[in-house]
Formats: C-alpha cells, structure tokens, sequence
C-alpha cells in the first residue's frame, strides 16, 4: 500500500523560540504553563529540554533566557516563510507555525527533480532570514521527519514505512499511547506497525487506528466520498470592503461554525481548511490550514487574523487591512470521515456541544480570552494552582500529582484573595513571632491580625514550611516559612513570614 501523494515539508526548528526573538546561539527557551515549549540549539547543549519545568532547566542552564509563549506572533512571523514558499510553488498548506507543507510531484518535474525542488525550496526560505530543514516523503508525516534531519532528506517513494520503522514511538505525539504500547513491549514505529490492523482498532479506537496507519506510512485517514469542496464553502461578501482585520475575524468565527455544522451533518470533517480573502484591488490572499477535525471555529479565526497581518501596512493602524477585504471563503479540503467521540453518561456529550456553541457565541463578542474554564495544575503558591484557560483552547500539561517541593499540604485553601494580605503574628508577650534561616520559631504564634483587624487568639498551629525560590539568581532569590493557623473564631488561614513581615495568602473553609 502506498503511502499517499509526494509531499514536500518545510520545517523551521524551534520556531516558537524564533518568534520570541531568542537566536539559536543565544540559551533559551519559550515557556507556556510552566513548561518549555521550545528551546534554542544552545540550550539544548546545557542540557535543557523541550517540556522541561522551567527551574529545572534553569538549574541546568543559569543563563538561561527565557520569554513566554506568544502564538499570535508565531502565526503571524510564519506568514513570511508560507509566502517564500508560496513564491515558488502555490497552495502552500500551513500544518502549524514552524510547518508547512506543498505537494512534490508537479513541481518536481518542474524544477529538475525532487531534490532540486528541496534545495529551491530550502534557499528561499533562508533567504527570507529564516533556518530550516526540508524533506520529501509519501505522506505528510514521514516528509516531516525527513525534513527533521541534517539539513533535510528525500524518502524514496514506497519507502515510507521503512524510513519510519527506527524511530520511537513518542513522535507520534500520544503520550499516552506510547506508554500504553511501551508496557506491551512496542516500542517503535516498525513494532507498532507490524501489529494486525484490526487488533488495534478494537483496542485503541479510531484515534489509535489513525496512529496506527501514521506507523505504517499510510495517511491516517482514507478520503471520504462525496460532494466536491467548492460545493460546500462558506463564503460572505464585505459590503462596504472591511477595513478593519476584527470584521473579517469576526466573520471568518461565524463562517466555521456554519461549515463545522453542515460538515457534521454529512457525517464528514475536513483534513485541511481553505481560507480565501478577497481584496478590493482585486488582490486574493490563498492559505491552507491542517485541519484535522480538531479546529474549532475561534481557531480558524485565529488564523485569518494571522494572514490578514501579512497585509497589514507597515506602518500606522495594526487592525487595518490594507485594501480593504471585500469577501471571505472557507473551503473545506481533503473531506474524511468523522469518527464522532464517545459520549458521556445520561447524554453529557450533548450538554457539553451546546455549551461550547455558547462559548463560540460569547468568544466572538470578548474575544478569545473572553470566556474560560479553570483547570487545576501543580505549583507551589494556591494563587497558581488555577489557572484560567480560553475554552477550545488545550488544558495545561502540568498535572498536580506528585510530590512539589514547598507547596502547600492537603486539604488545598478554600480562597485565595487576588494579592496576599498583610497581617501581624505575635506571641503571647505580644512580641512579633520570627523565623530564623534555620527554621526556628521564636515563640509559639498566640495572637493573629489580618489586614489592620482585632488580633485573635490562635488555638492551632502548623508549620513552618520553608520556601526557597530563585535561590540562583540573587537579585530575585525568595525565601520564606509558612504557617497553617486556626484562630478561635472558627477560621484557618495560610500565613507565611518573610523578612520579618507576616502576610496571610489563603483562607481555609
């Protein structure tokens, strides 16, 4: 079986590091909830690895650089490789920033040959100012391997599987079916391959069906037959021409929700979206997105506002739209079967689909951040054991198993007021109680003041717990002791002491 069309994949590494503005000589790292979610050449020599608590990779790497996430910016920057690339061959599909992908075949035989379009390709991306690594392969994933290797590779075609057999099984992105799967004795791609096709359908469902045929070299799903693409666009005409990148965001949301619908109607989804914006000069900006059935409609918007910044003029307005957008077309691309998901109990699937359409709804009036869903991560102070998460957008990866060093014992603080509060902790002399670096406790705590108020008796006490933070970095080193206290009053607070001055972060039920 082969493993679908000739693909040919620019990947640009560490390209979320890239569009934070860290060079790859420069030891960084681009951080999001609490991880490393890509890091430079250089640091990667220190030691550091992608997913990687940032204190660990700072104890790795001191000098470390580090900057947060900005995936705006990284669509955005991104839109300068898809368009070198697009200068050379059209329809240029943008799996996510750092990948994009164009087929081989035709323009192989244009360009002298598969290896002649690579090297073109590669020169043009670099020229524009950016590093990157191209390779050709039947399917989309083994061609992101092979431009994964020094400098990029050509898979000989029916080669897929056998170039794909070393590699572990963690490239397929499914931590938990790669733990599965290790337990069971698979440990790569060829392993997992060679497993009966039906076996592992009936037991890691469509999901690890798909991987399943990604191992094999085969596109993780057959096509779907029926109507054609155009068919089923959405398209809306901007009458005055939009001037403003909002109205064409705004619009390109309710448009994905509509074709999402009808697709789903049809028992379909779509592997790649098209987003078309026609301009009033008569201009038309052509992109296409990896769309895999997992985009949701505040994601294609995203997207549209990313290709509207390649137009936006260089200086002035950054909402502008240089031209002014006259329509919008979403077109549905490679359409596949939708496997559906398994509901909940007592009909919850439903419940959950119409309260993210809600979500859409209220997104596309607030903004994407607008409406979200807390989620409870590791860390060490309460205040950032939630964090709030945009709905549609992925949970964070740190779980709050496991053991974290100076956090806060069970049962976790009821409340957690927005800023600590400040507070006075004395003994039974009426003296301020203090800590010593070794944790000595000047005198039992007897009395506790919250915020200016009445000192009242403690009938409890826990602690203390030291806390040490950046001890590394001096200039934004922290330590601290806490403390659980139980007035007489009926309250428990979480209190800690550092330089001598008490300050209550938690309340307890």
């Amino acid at each position: 079986m082969t493993g679908g069309p000739r693909v040919l994949v620019v990947w640009c590494p560490d390209w979320p590091a890239t569009a934070a503005g860290i060079d790859a000589a420069t030891a960084g790292a681009v951080v999001a909830r609490g991880r490393l979610a890509a890091c430079t050449a250089a640091a990667r020599a220190a030691g550091v690895r992608r997913g990687q608590r940032v204190r660990d990779a700072q104890r790795r790497c001191p000098e470390l650089v580090v900057q947060d996430r900005d995936e705006a910016a990284e669509g955005r920057l991104f839109e300068t490789v898809a368009a070198a690339v697009a200068a050379l061959i059209p329809r240029v599909e943008v799996v996510r920033p750092g990948v994009c992908a164009v087929p081989a075949r035709g323009p192989a035989q244009f360009y002298g040959g598969e290896e002649a379009l690579r090297v073109h390709v590669q020169d043009a991306v670099v020229e524009a100012g950016f590093d990157c690594g191209a390779g050709v392969a039947d399917g989309l994933f083994a061609a992101e391997l092979a431009a994964r290797q020094d400098g990029g590779a050509i898979v000989p075609a029916g080669g897929s599987a056998r170039f794909l057999a070393p590699y572990p099984l963690a490239v397929l992105e499914r931590p938990e079916l790669a733990e599965l799967l290790a337990r069971l004795g698979v440990r790569t791609l060829g392993d997992f391959a060679a497993l009966p096709a039906a076996s592992v359908a009936d037991r890691f469902g469509a999901d690890g069906a798909r991987a399943h045929r990604l191992a094999r070299g085969i596109e993780p799903r057959p096509l779907a037959p029926g109507a054609a693409a155009a068919d089923r666009a959405a398209r809306t005409a901007f009458d005055p021409p939009a001037e403003r990148a909002e109205q064409v965001v705004f619009a390109a949301r309710r448009l994905a929700a509509e074709l999402h619908a009808a697709l789903a109607a049809d028992g379909v989804t779509c592997a790649r979206l098209g987003v078309e914006v026609g301009f009033a000069d008569g201009r038309v900006l052509e992109r296409l997105w990896r769309h895999d059935g997992n985009l949701s409609a505040t994601a294609v918007a995203e997207r549209v506002r990313w290709q509207l910044a390649a137009w936006r003029p260089e200086e002035g307005d950054a909402d502008a739209v240089w031209g002014g957008a006259a329509w919008l077309e979403l077109v549905p691309d490679q359409l596949v079967p939708d496997t559906g998901r398994q509901d909940g109990l007592w009909g919850r699937g439903a419940v959950t689909d119409r309260v993210a359409r809600a979500a859409d709804r209220v997104q596309a009036l607030l903004g994407h951040g607008g409406v979200a869903r807390p989620v409870l991560v590791a860390g060490r102070d309460p205040g950032e054991r939630v964090v709030r998460v945009p709905v549609g957008d992925l949970a964070p990866t740190d779980r709050p198993d496991g053991p974290w060093p100076g956090g806060v014992p069970d049962p976790a603080p009821a409340a957690v007021p927005p800023g600590p509060l400040p507070a006075e902790v004395t003994d039974d002399a009426g003296a301020r109680v203090a800590v010593s670096a070794r944790c000595a406790v000047s005198a039992p705590p007897a009395r506790l003041a919250v915020g200016g108020g009445p000192a009242v008796r403690i009938v409890a006490w826990n602690g203390p717990w030291p806390v040490a933070e950046r001890w590394w970095d001096p200039p934004r080193a922290r330590r601290r002791a806490r403390f659980q206290l139980a007035t007489e009053d009926g309250r428990a607070y979480l209190a800690s002491v550092e330089h001598g001055n008490w300050q209550v972060e938690a309340v307890y039920d």
